[in-house]
């Protein structure tokens, strides 16, 4: 049976080339082709050559065991350069092919090895164009970061520090002492002096600098509509290298204001620009007590007929909530303390006896309303007080109760109230100086430093206009409301008059007897003053009111620096004052 199957090797019939082999001898003229033209043209020859590998590296993956070995993929980190291909003779080149028949009888020749060039005894590896475009960007963009550090090096090192970032609340420094302006430079600074930073306009500051930081604190609230400019003169990083002065320049806001204004339906607080030509109502109510005002919030006093409410809200009047009282009660004299977050007035109870309820007692809690109203106490006493001020800049009240004693009391803490002696009256107090005004017993009037009890007479004007009635200081002087008296003791006039630092006085402004001055109040800056006038008192009717004030009410704009009247608006109580007006 297996001589039926078996066939020699002179029987078996010439086998045909495979479509294989046909195919290895169609891309080996391919392959002859590009080479030849890779020599004309070098261009076209990196292309054949790429394409040459590729398919080459195609066949040897699919090669039968009796095919040459493939060579192995090299690394993909692997960098190859361009070989020079010469062309290569189509002798040269020989193509696996079956044997035909007879080729492998004894006796036959055997097969010739294929003939290769030097060139061609190993495919070489060509680096594509994209290739060497990507090592070419990579290098480039080594050396421009090698040249930007280098660059940014060298102008640390010869420029010096740089201010980097700058931030200030333009807002609200022209409403609060305190605020501050911060630099920060692009590296670690040496110690800095306060004589090495000026400010102009010229504004009383203090310096804290540490690392890359110099603040600086303007003890007094800015001018508004003003540019500031600010310079560090002489910067030096702590590394060394040249010194470098630093500077920034901003701009404050034009200041607006708030003023009450009472009607026979509704009472309206009002919001104007110091031209009064756009006054916007904010919040109306059929009776408005009082009013203060913070830099984002007003503090509002409402009476109704169960007493009293304070209500709490934007400047635009709107996100109202409402404090709790101590009682059933009425509330009169409403002040704040921004910097301690506090809102104080004094309180009565509704129902008044000899033997049960309170009357005038001071009372202090949070603005938010988070907390419970306080009594401030002297001794173990709830006392009734006569006058009262929160000291500016701070969570402190100075008080004087029906007893005459003058103390003081920081809210913030659990001292209690301290006996700052006997007193007659509270003028003032002075904004960033812990300062206050007050005349004492015997008729003195004194500057009592708060800090430590010190106190020393307050200096006479030149010339002299008479004793004040209240004095309101701002920075660089105080404003005195002064009464000139006829031989008869009967008043013949009133005055604002202006006295700086230096003791020089002159008179601001001035009215005729028959109307009244109420009340003086600057801006924070001192760079106007709002003077309130009742005018025509005999034709002026009292309102009904808690705390009963005339019925037509004026205030005055005036510029302190210059002196001139800027304009007359209807509606009193000014929001730079720290209380409502008495009379």
């Amino acid at each position: 049976m297996s001589q039926g199957i078996l066939m020699s090797t002179e029987d078996r019939p010439e086998v045909p080339q495979t479509r294989a082999e046909a195919r290895a001898a169609r891309e080996a003229a391919e392959r002859e082709a590009a080479e030849r033209e890779a020599a004309e043209r070098e261009a076209a020859e990196r292309e054949a050559a790429e394409r040459e590998a590729a398919e080459a590296a195609a066949r040897r993956s699919t090669a039968e065991p009796g095919d040459a070995p493939a060579i192995p993929p090299a690394p993909a980190d692997a960098i190859f350069l361009p070989a020079v291909v010469e062309p290569v003779a189509a002798a040269s080149v020989a193509l696996p092919a079956t044997e035909p028949a007879g080729a492998g009888s004894p006796g036959a020749e055997p097969a010739a090895e294929p003939a290769h060039s030097s060139t061609s005894a190993a495919p070489h590896r060509v680096a594509a164009p994209k290739d060497r475009r990507f090592l070419y960007t990579i290098l480039a963009v080594v050396a421009v970061l090698v040249v930007v550090v280098g660059g940014l090096g060298a102008v640390s090192l010869f420029q010096g520090p740089r201010v980097s970032q700058v931030q200030v609340d333009a807002a609200e420094a022209i409403e609060v002492s305190g605020s501050r302006v911060i630099l920060t430079a692009n590296q670690s600074l040496q110690e800095i002096d306060e004589s090495q930073v000026t400010v102009e306009p010229a504004v009383p500051f203090t310096v804290d600098a540490a690392g890359r930081s110099i603040g600086i604190r303007f003890t007094v609230p800015l001018d508004d509509a003003t540019e500031y400019t600010v310079d560090v003169a002489g910067a030096t990083g702590v590394g060394g290298g040249p010194a470098s002065d630093l500077s920034t320049t901003f701009t404050t806001p034009a200041a607006k204001i708030f003023l009450l204004n009472r009607s026979e339906d509704d009472d309206s607080i009002f919001r104007t620009d110091l031209g009064g030509e756009n006054a916007v109502p904010v919040f109306t109510h059929p009776r408005i007590n009082d009013y203060r005002s913070t830099t984002t919030r007003l503090v509002v006093a409402v009476e109704d007929d169960d007493g009293s409410r304070i209500l709490v809200m934007d400047h635009d009047g709107d996100n109202v909530r409402e404090l709790k009282l101590p009682g059933d009660g009425y509330v009169s004299s409403v002040q704040v303390s921004e910097r301690g977050g506090l809102v104080g007035y004094t309180y009565s109870d509704r129902e008044l006896s000899e033997d049960s309820g309170r009357a005038s007692v001071l009372v202090t809690q949070s603005l938010s309303g988070d907390d419970e109203p306080h009594i401030v106490e002297v001794g173990d006493d709830e006392a009734s007080i006569a006058e009262w001020q929160f000291v500016p800049d701070s969570a402190a009240v100075l008080f004087i109760d029906f007893a005459g004693t003058l103390s003081l009391d920081d809210r913030s803490g659990d001292a209690g109230a301290q006996n700052m002696g006997i007193a007659m009256s509270l003028l003032g107090i002075s904004r960033g100086t812990y300062t206050a005004i007050v005349k004492r017993a015997d008729g003195s009037t004194m500057e009592l430093n708060l800090a430590d009890g010190s106190e020393t007479p307050l200096a006479a004007s030149e010339p002299a206009f008479g004793p004040a009635t209240t004095i309101a200081p701002y920075p660089g002087g105080t404003l005195r409301h002064v009464v000139a008296r006829g031989d008869d003791g009967l008043p013949t006039g009133q005055a604002i008059i202006r006295v700086d630092d230096e003791g020089a006085a002159s008179s601001l402004f001035e009215v005729a007897s028959g109307n009244a001055i109420l009340q003086a109040c600057p801006s924070p800056s001192g760079q106007y003053v709002a003077v309130t006038v009742a005018p025509r008192l005999v034709e002026n009717p009292y309102d009904d009111m808690l705390v009963p004030l005339p019925r037509t009410m004026q205030t005055h704009l005036i510029d302190l620096r210059s002196g001139e009247e800027m304009v007359v608006l209807t509606g009193f109580d000014a929001s730079w004052c720290q209380m409502a007006p008495t009379f």
